[in-house]
Order: C-alpha cells, then sequence, then structure tokens
C-alpha cells in the first residue's frame, strides 16, 4: 500500500482521538543488521526479488506506483517516494516495508514476509551501492526462438562475414575504422587462442618475414592444422565445461573421466553435431559425462544424478539453466519443476518423483523433451532408447539453439565478449542477431565443423583490431575489437615453460613446452590459485579479472619462485652475450624486441658481468608483468 495513504490513513484516525490511533498503531520488527560480507545481486538479491516482490511490481505491474523491471523504476519509488537510498538502507521505506507488521502496510502483502536474514541481505545490498546485474530486468522472460534463421549476408567490400555483418554495426554505432594490429601482437594473439602456446622466436621471424598478403590466413590455418596443440589447449575449455576432472573422482561410477575420447575428439576435429551426440548417448570412452558424480552421503533431490544430467545437457549444449527450476518454479526463466523433472526423467530408469525444495509432492514426472516442437521421447522406452532419442532430437536440423549456443561460446573465447551475454543464458538477446544467426547457420551447413567457424572468426578483421578494455559501466555494450583477456593458468605455466625452454633452443625447434602440456596435468595448488576449476559443477567460462591471492601466490609462491629459478640458470648457461640475452628473453616473453630504454634497464638488472640471480630477476618481472599475462 503507497505509504502517502497510509499517513493520511493515520492522519483521519488521529482526528477520531487517541483511543483509534493507538489502536491503529502496530510495533514493526526489529531492524537486523546489514550482512557483513559483500552480497551479489544474482545470487543473493534478484531471488528474493523474484520470489516476493515480482507479482505485483514487476512485468508491467506497478502497485503503488512501484515498478522494478529496471534499476531505474527501481530507484524512482512509487507513489510514496523514493524506495531506496543507496548506501542508506536504514533509512529506507523499502526496508521499513519489509518489517512493517502492519497488514495494511507491510511488504509482501500476499505470502509470508521476508525472514530477518533476507531483510539483512536487503540491507547489505542497498548499503553496498546496489549493484544490479548489466543489461537485467525483471519484465517478461524472453524465450528465444529454436529454430535456425537463415539470414542474407549483407552487400560488402569485405570477403569476410563477420566485417560484411560488422560495417553496418559500425555506422550505427560511431565505431571507427582502426588499423589492425600488428604482426607480433596477431601472430601472439592467434597462437594463444588456438594452440594455447606462445609463438617462438623462430615461428615469429618467419612470419615476419613472410611477403605474402595472405600470410595472416595461412597462419591460421596452420595452427588450425596442428592437431596435437590444438587438441592438448580445446581440452582444457572442455574438460571445464564437461566437468572431466583428471584428479577429483566419486565413487558409485560417477565422474568416470572421458580424457581419451576427448582428445581423440578434438584431434579428428569431430563433427559438432556427432560431438553432442556421442556424450548424450556415450559410445566407448565418453559416459562419464552423462553419468554425472554420485556423490556421498544424503544428496539433495535436486542433484541426483539424472537431474545433473539434464542441467548439464541444457547448459553446455543449449546455454540454458534449469538448476532453478530443478527445485522449484524457476525465479530467473519461464521453466517449471515439472519441465525440469521431465527432462530429467529422460536419464532415469523410471517416471521421477517431483520433489520442490527437496521435499516430495506424489507427483510423478514422465519423460519428456524441453522443446516438444523438436521431437518427443517415448516415455515407454527403456533409458538406452530414451536418451538415443534424446541425442537425435538435439542435433536435428530444427534445434537452431545448439548451434548459435556453441557459436556465441567461440565468440566469447576469441573476443572476450559472447554475442549474447552471459553465454550460459541464451535467451537474452545478441548485440548483432543477425551475424550471431548467420554463423550458427554457417556452421551447420559445414558440416558442423568447428574449425571452420574459427577460421571464419579468426580471419576477420574484426578479431584483428586492436584489444580493448571492457566499459562495465556502460549501459550498453558496444562491440569496439576483442577484449583484453587474462591468460588461463595453464597458458601461464605453457608460457612459463615455453621461455625456459628457449634458452637452450634452436630457432628450429618444434612447437611445444618441453614437458606435459599443463592441461594435461592434475590439478595443484598454483593452477587452482589462477583460476582452474575442480570441475565438480560445469564452467563453461572462467573469471578474468585477478585477484589478490592470484598476486599473492605469483609473488610468493614456491610452484613459480622455482621455475623462475630454474628458467634463470637455463638463461645464464646458454652461453648467449649480455644484449643477446635480453632480447631473447622479450621476444620469447612479448613476442617483440625490447626498446632501447627496456634494454638498457634490462641490461642493469642482470648485472656487469651477469648473475643468476639477474637473470632470475629479469624473468620474474618479465612473467609478472601485464604484457606477458594478458593476451592482447
Amino acid at each position: 500500500m503507497p505509504r502517502s495513504f497510509i499517513c493520511s490513513l493515520l492522519a483521519a484516525l488521529s482526528l477520531g482521538g487517541g483511543g483509534a490511533f493507538a489502536e491503529a498503531e502496530v510495533t514493526p520488527r526489529e531492524m537486523p543488521s546489514a550482512l557483513s560480507r559483500k552480497v551479489d545481486f544474482a545470487e543473493d538479491v534478484k531471488p528474493i526479488l523474484a520470489k516476493s516482490c515480482t507479482t505485483c511490481h514487476a512485468n508491467g505491474k506497478s502497485k503503488g506506483g512501484f515498478n522494478m523491471d529496471h534499476i531505474h523504476s527501481f530507484v524512482g519509488g512509487g507513489d510514496s517516494g523514493p524506495a531506496v537510498i543507496s548506501g542508506n538502507s536504514g533509512k529506507s521505506l523499502l526496508i521499513e516495508l519489509l518489517l512493517s507488521n502492519d497488514p495494511d502496510e507491510r511488504m509482501p502483502v500476499k505470502g509470508d514476509p521476508l525472514s530477518l536474514e533476507e531483510v539483512a541481505i536487503m540491507r547489505a545490498w542497498i548499503d553496498q551501492g546496489m549493484q544490479w546485474e548489466k543489461g537485467f530486468t525483471f519484465a517478461k522472460f524472453r524465450n528465444a526462438p529454436i529454430a535456425p534463421r537463415k539470414v542474407a549476408l549483407p552487400k560488402g567490400k569485405s570477403a569476410n562475414p563477420v566485417d560484411r555483418f560488422l560495417s553496418p554495426y559500425y555506422a550505427e554505432n560511431n565505431v571507427q575504422e582502426v588499423p589492425s594490429v600488428g604482426d607480433d601482437v596477431f601472430a601472439r594473439r592467434v597462437f594463444l587462442d588456438v594452440l594455447g602456446i606462445l609463438p617462438t622466436a623462430g615461428e615469429l621471424k618467419v612470419f615476419r618475414e613472410d611477403a605474402r598478403s595472405d600470410k595472416r590466413e595461412h597462419l591460421v590455418k596452420e595452427l588450425l592444422a596442428d592437431k596435437e596443440n590444438y587438441a592438448e589447449h580445446w581440452v582444457t575449455f572442455w574438460n571445464d565445461s564437461l566437468r572431466n576432472s583428471y584428479t577429483r573422482q566419486y565413487h558409485g561410477g560417477g565422474g568416470k573421466p572421458i580424457t581419451g575420447w576427448l582428445k581423440s575428439a578434438l584431434s579428428e576435429n569431430k563433427p559438432y553435431d556427432q560431438f553432442v551426440r556421442e556424450l548424450i548417448n556415450p559410445v566407448g570412452g565418453s559416459d562419464g559425462f552423462i553419468k554425472g558424480v554420485a556423490w556421498r552421503g544424503t544428496v539433495n533431490a535436486s542433484q541426483v544424478t539424472e537431474m545433473q544430467a539434464a542441467q548439464n545437457v541444457a547448459q553446455v549444449f543449449m546455454g540454458l539453466n534449469i538448476k532453478c527450476a530443478s527445485c522449484h518454479d524457476s525465479f530467473i526463466n519461464d521453466w517449471t519443476l515439472k519441465e525440469t523433472y521431465s527432462f530429467a526423467a529422460i536419464f532415469a530408469g523410471g517416471p521421477l518423483d517431483i520433489h520442490r525444495c527437496d521435499k516430495p509432492t506424489g507427483e510423478k514426472a514422465q519423460p519428456a523433451f524441453l522443446y516438444p516442437e523438436l521431437g518427443t521421447i517415448d516415455p515407454g522406452a527403456p533409458p538406452e532408447k530414451r536418451v538415443e532419442q534424446l541425442a537425435e532430437i538435439m542435433t536435428s536440423p530444427g534445434n537452431g539453439r545448439m548451434a548459435r549456443t556453441m557459436v556465441n561460446r567461440l565468440w566469447a573465447i576469441f573476443f572476450g565478449r559472447g554475442l549474447v551475454e552471459p553465454v550460459d543464458e541464451m535467451d537474452n538477446p545478441a548485440w548483432n542477431a543477425d551475424l550471431l544467426d548467420w554463423l550458427a547457420v554457417d556452421l551447420a551447413e559445414s558440416g558442423y565443423d568447428l574449425k571452420h567457424t574459427m577460421s571464419v572468426l579468426l580471419n576477420s578483421r574484426a578479431y584483428q583490431r586492436p584489444a580493448v578494455s571492457l566499459d562495465e559501466e556502460a549501459d550498453e555494450f558496444v562491440f569496439r575489437g576483442p577484449v583484453v583477456r587474462r591468460m588461463f593458468a595453464e597458458q601461464f605455466l605453457d608460457g612459463l615453460d615455453q621461455i625456459i625452454l628457449a634458452a637452450k633452443s634452436s630457432p628450429a625447434a618444434a612447437r611445444g613446452t618441453g614437458r606435459k602440456r599443463a592441461g594435461s596435468r592434475n590439478l595443484d595448488r598454483l593452477m587452482r590459485t589462477l583460476g582452474r576449476p575442480k570441475r565438480d559443477v560445469v564452467v563453461t567460462r572462467r573469471e578474468s579479472r585477478a585477484t589478490t591471492a592470484q598476486f599473492i601466490e605469483l609473488a610468493n609462491g614456491r610452484s613459480v619462485a622455482d621455475l623462475v629459478a630454474k628458467g634463470g640458470k637455463e638463461w645464464l648457461d646458454s652461453g648467449r652475450a649480455p644484449t643477446a640475452l635480453v632480447e631473447d628473453l622479450f621476444v620469447s616473453s612479448f613476442a617483440r624486441a625490447p626498446s632501447d630504454k627496456e634494454l638498457e634497464s634490462a641490461l642493469e638488472i642482470i648485472g656487469r658481468p651477469v648473475t643468476a640471480r639477474g637473470v632470475e630477476d629479469l624473468l620474474w618481472m618479465l612473467v609478472m608483468h601485464p604484457e606477458f599475462q594478458l593476451i592482447h
């Protein structure tokens, strides 16, 4: 109820006598302290608002003049004035109404009041500045089309389809044309993106001296043809996405590694539709993904293996989040508890007992696919036949969402931000829907050749634009070039191994790191700190921002210190003259020669005469430098 009406009512009662006023007054609940930890809008605040406030104040509804579809309308408040005072929850009307015991005043008007713990979360969110997820709205959920959409390629001078689509986009958004990055920057960027390793000094020299006008296309083709290093790099992304762990296995038949099958599939560039089919309807060696993790002890109903299979298939291959709807009807999209259980029942021995918030409802869910327009599952068929049917439906020509999801993931990997964000919420609008749909159809028409799509992206002028920093404060994203990204843990360690190896390698040395690639090594403390997940949950994108823990580990950790010490000794023992040593270290680390000033400073650091500690210090400075740790 609007506060202005409440005030009028109280004033009228007071005119009738003090007794009436006293009877109308209701003592509110005691205000709890704000939560002391940092709260997250998506995880902490959005579920509370979705559960308790959207019925009256979202999807176009504005009871009391208050609508919270967007942050601007939320802050603006309603008939009674601003709902919140950012930074001061104790003086915010919203908190006052959440704590009220007056049935005519309290919010929510219907249903249970917020718990004091939930009020404490809301207080902390307001006090911490009310961060709102970029682009999020409580307005009616958008359901993106499932069918593929064939888009005509725009006219234009460029031979690359990506650039043809982006040319009018640049004009509409006042994005200036800029020269492409130089050969050294391009080579380093594309080596790290395709193979996860740095170009050697010899490879850089050959590339620089190549006089062909299309030498960048030739380099992309050469790198994509390197089956071994390609598989060793891309296994990291797929290990994260498919929860394939080398070191943390579980009892009960769950958590079975699929490494052999996965590396073979990547090496042979298995068509993506076949790749998906074999993960859903397992062949030899690929069954670990669908089996899930058989957790020890009492397991929440939303985490049984059948539900894991449903959640993971939806997230990885369809960019669809049904985890919320695994416990109750979703607050973040239109999926219901029953639909999610029906999807999970495909992987079960029979109909599944539906649990709401881990409590049985007494209902059973029959096997059914999330999008019945694509095909149906025979509920009477055995589980093996049902997953076979699901695999065929998922990879059918009518399922354009599978291809859209994959090309969006590739775009996000190479450009630092997806055409759709977040990448696991493909119902959100793309910033260039025509480009997304064209790429998806092109992937399907290529026979689901992922390397074909990679080649299209990597050969575009868009990919070769100078890297930019992501403006997280902007109201709307505008593409201006690839976003600067931090190396994965595996790329950092492989790069450091390469620098050490380069001390004794000839210019014609074979491509590699001189030891087992980091992506194929067991998880250790250093990699965990640098962002490699434990792989007990699906992770389709790692956090690119550095953390304090990473700074501490890199600066003081034993693992990096030992590697740098080893590298310092190797370079000192290489017999290079001081200037050559510095120049070669710069090329191995940054893919460029040092400037005159850098050379002068580096020579001072390594000492006169050169010392092992001096070389070690220089190497440490180079690998700690943002120019080494960032893909730019």
